[in-house]
């Protein structure tokens, strides 16, 4: 098994339409005013642009992102990721009942030197970060629809 390889998957229920939530999702140059441990994203093209996150461990980690499916059709997003995480994120928008259902799934290598020397002792730790993480995005995601329907700004 390799200590440094994650899979994650989360499932939110949210009391919002799907395009609302697809709309929010669409902007990662955004995810910093909602999401708190996003810290900052740099666009660098069209369809890449620079992240950097940090939770609640001491440590940043920096990535550069790459669409690779952006489908408003069938409201999914997926970036391919590459520098101290590699590998893919994806958002799947659908519809639950009169609200939304919001898959996120991740399949990432954590490539930072310090965490793969850490990779099995730390890797409780890291998982629950992410964990904390998760939790912190989704009630960022409530608060900024939340906004939405009051008619302020997606």
């Amino acid at each position: 098994m390799d200590w440094s390889h994650y899979r994650f998957r989360s499932t939110w229920r949210l009391a919002a339409p799907p395009d609302t939530v697809y709309r929010v999702l669409e902007r990662p140059d955004l995810y910093p005013r909602w999401w708190p441990q996003i810290r900052e994203v740099r666009q660098t093209g069209e369809t890449t642009g620079v992240l950097r996150f940090r939770s609640v461990l001491p440590y940043d980690l920096v990535v550069t992102a790459r669409s690779t499916r952006q489908d408003p059709e069938h409201r999914i997003l997926e970036v391919a990721m590459a520098g101290d995480l590699e590998g893919w994120v994806r958002w799947t928008v659908t519809a639950d009942g009169p609200g939304t259902r919001l898959l996120f799934e991740q399949d990432v290598v954590v490539r930072k030197p310090l965490m793969r020397l850490l990779a099995l002792p730390g890797r409780p730790l890291f998982t629950a970060n992410h964990a904390l993480m998760m939790r912190s995005g989704r009630t960022g995601l409530l608060a900024r629809l939340a906004a939405a329907g009051r008619g302020d700004v997606v």
